[in-house]
């Protein structure tokens, strides 16, 4: 393995979308969504670890789940776990990621990526990162994955590429522009266009690289992280952190960066990706049975009776009887019970903000 490889794990999200499961004390990536005998982000390591050596593994968290990384990862360097004293978007801690293996390594080239993605073709995926891991490394290019699209999906931002290609890595189209979720006519142009490829938030980069256009584009916030040298990888570096890193502007790292510099290009992929944003999502990737029913973690403790396209996601103790019902969803965990038809799902988010204020924090 090349020891100039790394790889960042962002992990600091909190999954409100799969609430009541994911709670503040204990998000998504933390959980084994899909039944599966392993955490999210545990898949997400075990994964990385087979082409970057396990100590250029780190995890960008926040500080209030330093300790749970610890324990589902079994990492012992507490140098290796980056715990953000607030949350401030992906800008800021990619930014201070990249600054701290810079002073660690200055000839290190990156993989930065989400801890909750849920990846099928793991020998696909593998060789994709290594391929964008050499032309990062010999290149000033910026890069980053794009999904080829299988349907017109409004929940996904999508990436425009161009014909031109990286000088010397033809798979590499250069972007010609980020867009936003789409409506779904909008998102029917752009797949039937075949320009067009969903944003995964997989990005791969030399250090030099994005640390040059970091200083181009946000000088102010790359200016927080130049007054760390000599602090990084110190015991005065959590110091440094908790004194500078809450004063970050929110800004995302495609906003930052990725919008606005001209180095940036994307690999398209096909590697059975989700990024398992919704209960729908998981609904679609789970084993159904006949009647389109997924039961999660087995059928065990479920009765049903004319009941399809259902999902129950229940403690293995719970017993669920389910009659004549159709097309919901029903999930339980940590004394509360959400039943929710699927086609309503995205309004999960402001269910827990009026969860929040009926039954308190405590509850989400």
């Amino acid at each position: 393995m090349n020891k100039n490889h790394y790889v960042v794990i962002m992990a600091g999200g909190v999954g409100s979308r799969f609430w009541p499961v994911s709670r503040t004390s204990l998000p998504k990536q933390f959980i084994d969504v899909l039944g599966l005998g392993k955490t999210l982000i545990q898949s997400t390591y075990e994964r990385f670890k087979q082409i970057v050596p396990e100590d250029n593994i780190y995890v960008l968290t926040n500080h209030k789940y330093v300790e749970l990384v610890k324990e589902q990862l079994g990492i012992t360097d507490e140098n290796r776990i980056i715990g953000e004293p607030a949350m401030r978007n992906t800008a800021p801690c990619i930014a201070y990621a990249c600054h701290k293996l810079q002073a660690l390594n200055p000839n290190a080239t990156l993989v930065i990526a989400p801890s909750d993605h849920l990846i099928q073709d793991t020998e696909r995926f593998l060789s994709d990162i290594k391929m964008s891991l050499e032309a990062a490394e010999n290149s000033e290019a910026l890069i980053t994955l794009g999904i080829k699209p299988s349907r017109p999906d409004t929940g996904y931002g999508y990436i425009q590429i161009s014909d031109e290609t990286l000088a010397g890595f033809s798979n590499f189209n250069k972007v010609a522009s980020f867009r936003e979720k789409p409506v779904l006519q909008v998102a029917q142009e752009y797949v039937s266009s075949g320009k067009y490829l969903w944003n995964a938030g997989i990005f791969i980069w030399n250090v030099q690289s994005i640390l040059a256009e970091l200083q181009k584009y946000e000088e102010k916030l790359n200016a927080v992280f130049m007054a760390g040298y000599g602090k990084y990888n110190t015991p005065e570096e959590k110091a440094f952190l908790e004194a500078y890193y809450p004063a970050c502007e929110n800004i995302s790292i495609d906003y930052a960066i990725m919008e606005k510099s001209e180095r940036v290009y994307v690999l398209p992929v096909d590697f059975g990706w989700s990024d398992l944003g919704t209960w729908t999502s998981v609904y679609g990737l789970s084993q159904q049975d006949n009647s389109g029913n997924v039961l999660i973690p087995d059928a065990n403790n479920v009765i049903l009776y004319n009941s399809s396209n259902c999902m129950v996601n229940v403690p293995s103790y719970k017993k669920v009887v389910l009659k004549n019902l159709h097309n919901y969803i029903i999930v339980e965990a940590n004394d509360t019970l959400m039943i929710c038809p699927i086609d309503s799902e995205q309004e999960v988010k402001q269910v827990v903000a009026d969860a929040a204020k009926q039954f308190g924090e405590s509850y989400i």
